[in-house]
């Protein structure tokens, strides 16, 4: 069986990821989490696994899920839903904070360019807290800028499925 050989992005990713901190801090702190932590659903396990503190959400991402469940995409209700459960954990010393504007027309259409992440870093940066992350972009980005980074990489990419159309199943 042939084995495929790792592309230039494929080696360069797996070279960048290896300078990232994955260990999760056994003190309180604090922290500010972007969209791709939420909808991965890494916050309830990292709590688990004694994350602490508090967690600053900012209402850049907040605009973001809502943006993606008005459109109907499944990763908007995930990550709303998981910002309300966010709230049941304060037994576990976890207090959760919303802060940050929301972002600007000219913001939301150069998010692609990496307007949205500028603001999320700029709320860590101010808070000096620990950037949660599973964007290894704003990872690599957040630690060019001097951040604490908790990189956690996401265990799969959900694949896009092809729509059949009308035109297609007249065509049987």
């Amino acid at each position: 069986m042939k084995r495929k050989k790792k592309t230039r992005t494929q080696q360069i990713k797996i070279k960048a990821r290896k300078t990232l901190r994955k260990k999760i801090p056994i003190k309180k702190q604090q922290y500010v989490v972007d969209t791709s932590a939420i909808i991965n659903k890494f916050l309830p396990k990292l709590i688990k696994k004694g994350l602490k503190g508090r967690i600053i959400i900012p209402n850049a991402v907040m605009a973001e899920l809502e943006n993606l469940a008005n459109k109907g995409k499944e990763e908007g209700f995930v990550g709303l839903e998981e910002v309300a459960k966010l709230h049941s954990y304060k037994e576990q010393g976890i207090k959760v904070h919303f802060q940050g504007t929301r972002p600007n027309e000219m913001q939301i259409r150069y998010a692609k360019s990496g307007e949205i992440d500028a603001l999320v870093r700029n709320i860590a940066k101010n808070n000096k807290a620990i950037l949660i992350t599973a964007d290894l972009v704003q990872a690599k980005s957040a630690q060019a800028y001097g951040l604490q980074v908790i990189f956690l990489r996401p265990k799969y990419k959900p694949q896009k499925v092809k729509k059949k159309g009308f035109l297609s199943f007249l065509k049987r």
